[in-house]
């Protein structure tokens, strides 16, 4: 009955300005910065904020699948790491070429996703301790298969999908755009998208109405571990180095990307494009802050207060939708 209620128009301002709300405060963001420190603005920074942005995306990407069904996935570092960390191996100590090298990582990442996905579903394990076991295991295996020593010397022609450029675009960039477009289609133009959507608002109507609920949740699970892994071949690729070390901490970002960007915690609701424009928030803020010279033990104080306002946004957008 309420879901058909007509809204007041301060309810459909409210959540307007919330919806959209995001690419102001992108755009209001970058200008401050640009007046603040004229080096901001320069196209060598604005390149190296989208490079320094494109991993954190695609872990984010990955990130905005899981909570679009009201989870979450902690282990996204970790398996960046192990895809990172097996593809250098295999490079290194076992002389296979770099294409095969770089599909194993990707197997690997993609393989750990489907085990959150199967720990989650079949086991009917709560998603945070699920993916928070994943993030131990994932991380010890990485230090098992690297000896705790980072694997040095890789394939020059791989090197170039972190440190290569087509024109000015860097290639990290421009895999985190084809990547974008390739999940937005998914999500807008697709039955899986539209069932990911429908899983997300309520899992027990989506189940009445035919989705398979189960076999969405384990592809979400499989989508985050392989979209991490090819996280972990850029930053490979990018420090010419698999670091046994790699991605500690970076599923606190990828989080923060995504709520920052509006995905409800909730569930059912959210943008991939959102989600690129709040990995690209997070990156402008570490780049801003770095500029202005900011204390370092300032910067993660920042951070957090704008994911304490975005959390903020989204429960008042869910009391707005509930007026």
């Amino acid at each position: 009955m309420s879901a058909n209620r007509p809204r007041s128009p301060r309810a459909i301002s409210v959540r307007s300005l919330i919806d959209y709300g995001i690419y102001v405060a992108f755009a209001l963001l970058c200008v401050a910065l640009a007046v603040a420190s004229p080096v901001f603005a320069t196209p060598e920074n604005l390149f190296n904020v989208a490079l320094q942005s494109s991993i954190n995306a695609l872990l984010a990407f990955g990130m905005t699948f899981v909570i679009l069904t009201a989870g979450i996935d902690l282990s996204v570092g970790s398996l960046l790491a192990i895809g990172g960390a097996l593809a250098g191996g295999l490079m290194v100590g076992g002389g296979v070429p770099w294409p095969v090298a770089a599909g194993a990582g990707l197997v690997a990442g993609t393989v750990l996703g489907f085990a959150n996905g199967v720990a989650v579903t079949m086991f009917r394990i709560p998603p945070f301790i699920a993916t928070l076991a994943m993030l131990s295991i994932g991380r010890g295996l990485t230090q098992l298969y690297t000896g705790g020593r980072p694997f040095t010397g890789l394939d020059p022609t791989f090197n170039q999908l972190g440190q290569g450029s087509v024109g000015p675009i860097p290639v990290p960039v421009l895999v985190m755009l084809v990547t974008v477009a390739i999940i937005w289609l998914v999500l807008r133009h697709t039955v899986f998208g539209r069932n990911v959507y429908a899983v997300g608002s309520n899992p027990e109507a989506a189940r009445l109405a035919g989705v398979r609920v189960t076999r969405v949740l384990i592809g979400v699970y499989t989508i985050s571990g392989c979209l991490a892994a090819m996280g972990g071949l850029v930053l490979t690729a990018r420090l010419s180095s698999a670091q046994p070390t790699a991605g500690a901490g970076f599923e606190l970002d990828a989080i923060a990307a995504v709520v920052v960007g509006g995905t409800s915690l909730s569930g059912g609701e959210g943008s991939i494009l959102r989600t690129l424009v709040g990995a690209l928030i997070i990156g402008v803020l570490n780049n801003g802050l770095n500029l202005l010279n900011v204390d370092p033990f300032v910067q993660p104080v920042v951070k957090g207060a704008v994911i304490l306002i975005a959390v903020g946004l989204d429960r008042l957008k869910t009391r707005v939708a509930d007026r």
